[in-house]
């Protein structure tokens, strides 16, 4: 398996201490280069290290924001360079076995759970101090969550629980779905142990790992035991003032639960949200150079009900050309704005934060898994909406309570790379996908899973492909 033999030789390399500036938050210690560690700095070293793995998964071009986002109907590209045609593929639910950018991917995501398996070997091995049962939560906490996103994206794919060797990676194939997700549940029996409290910002907490379990059984449709899971949550955070959700000075606020970390200016792990959602080509009239990825379809701007704050809060409809006086009429996401970011050639070293988790998405699968309206009505209480139930609700657009939630979701949790998911989860993909009229899809829904990267599927016969990318 070439991609997987990549991605254990990129582990190593990232575990050497050779990570790019965007990863390179602080110099890693000699005790890679060991098999256990010794004092609290080398665990703390480590945990940065696997950490970092989170600006991977969760950038602005990774796979969640294209999977997430990219492939529903609330966003499509206007970007015209470089791989366009793979990059439209993915947007059209279409994408080919020789698509590069979901190669990427792969190696992408096998390299981060090396570091991960990489670092709970070690730590296995190591002395024991009084914050080792918090680190083995946390790496267990990161590989539940970047294997839930793998078997939702690509299905069954190869389950690596260990650091291998290059030899060993090719005698791997594809692990069950069944199995993976036991792994994901075993990972979180550890990660509902964390503190409740953060032990420094960004790090996985109880509350994180119990929100995880609960959108894992909601997958898996035992709404049961998701509603254990995320009673766990209720009540222990808050509902903040929506706009400030998106502050940059009030990051890791009271509603959030699990947010990346990043921290704006050159040599820092700074975001590119802002500038990768811009409308490409602006000419600096928004930001010095806009990629046009995520885009907003007419399809979310007009699922908001009338008066609905979040959606002026959540996406630009307009701007104006400060050189042409022209008015552009394109939306684009409002959630990760900074205009104050320093700014180097063609490059925005932006300070945005991620939120991964926060209470209303807690709220709104409290109540898909338990069908009580009173956890989503105390979102729509937060936005001044009309409450589920109520005369002036609009139930004759969003007539039964499972259609409430899904439009709910839609337009409080827009753009947060959650969408597609969510319509995979509830079986309303393909259907939402054939009406989005921005996109006019047939969607096949075999294609919601997308394929094994021919390169990989080549270098080990021991992978099947799926049968309808053959």
């Amino acid at each position: 398996m070439k991609s997987l033999k990549y991605a254990v030789l990129a582990g190593c390399l990232l575990l050497a201490g050779c990570v790019d500036e965007f990863l390179d938050r602080k110099p890693i210690s000699n005790m890679n280069e060991k098999d256990f560690f010794q004092t609290e700095a080398d665990f703390e070293n480590a945990s940065i290290a696997m950490y970092n793995t989170l600006y991977t998964i969760y950038a602005s071009d990774s796979p969640m924001a294209f999977v997430g986002q990219l492939m529903s109907d609330q966003c499509y590209t206007t970007n015209t360079a470089g791989n366009v045609a793979e990059l439209l593929d993915i947007q059209n639910v279409d994408v080919k076995v020789a698509n590069g950018i979901i190669k990427g991917w792969w190696e992408d995501y096998y390299s981060c759970i090396f570091r991960v398996n990489k670092f709970l070997s070690t730590l296995e091995n190591s002395a024991d101090i009084g914050n080792k049962a918090v680190y083995e939560g946390e790496a267990k906490f990161l590989r539940a969550l970047y294997y839930f996103n793998m078997v939702r994206t690509w299905g069954a794919v190869p389950l690596v629980t260990k650091p291998l060797g290059i030899g060993e990676s090719y005698e791997i194939g594809r692990t069950p779905v069944d199995q993976i997700y036991a792994q994901i549940l075993e990972d979180l029996k550890a990660a509902v142990k964390l503190p409740a409290k953060a032990r420094k910002k960004g790090v996985a907490t109880q509350g994180a790992a119990y929100t995880l379990l609960g959108e894992v059984y909601l997958t898996l449709g035992d709404k049961t035991k998701a509603a254990e899971a995320l009673r766990q949550v209720y009540g222990k955070y808050t509902l903040v003032d929506y706009a400030s959700l998106w502050d940059l000075n009030n990051k890791n606020c009271a509603e959030s639960i699990f947010e990346v970390q990043y921290k704006g200016g050159s040599g820092n792990p700074y975001s590119r949200y802002w500038s990768h959602y811009a409308p490409v080509d602006n000419f600096g009239d928004i930001t010095v150079w806009g990629t046009g990825y995520n885009q907003v379809t007419d399809d979310l701007w007009n699922d908001y009900e009338p008066g609905d704050p979040r959606r002026d809060i959540s996406i630009f409809y307009n701007y104006v050309g400060e050189k042409t006086g022209k008015v552009y009429d394109v939306k684009f996401p409002a959630k990760w704005v900074d205009k104050d970011a320093e700014i180097s050639g063609m490059t925005e070293y932006c300070d945005n934060n991620f939120i991964v988790y926060r209470y209303a998405d807690v709220l709104l699968m409290l109540s898909e898994a338990t069908g009580d309206p009173q956890y989503l009505n105390e979102v729509r209480d937060r936005a001044g909406m009309p409450l589920w139930g109520s005369a002036e609700y609009p139930t004759d657009k969003y007539p039964t309570l499972d259609r409430a939630i899904e439009h709910e979701r839609n337009v409080e949790l827009a753009l947060e790379f959650h969408r597609f998911f969510d319509l995979k989860r509830t079986g309303r993909a393909v259907d939402v996908l054939n009406a989005c009229r921005h996109k006019n899809l047939t969607v096949d829904p075999r294609k919601l899973v997308l394929p094994i990267p021919h390169d990989v599927v080549v270098q080990n016969p021991l992978l099947v492909q799926d049968e309808v990318y053959k």
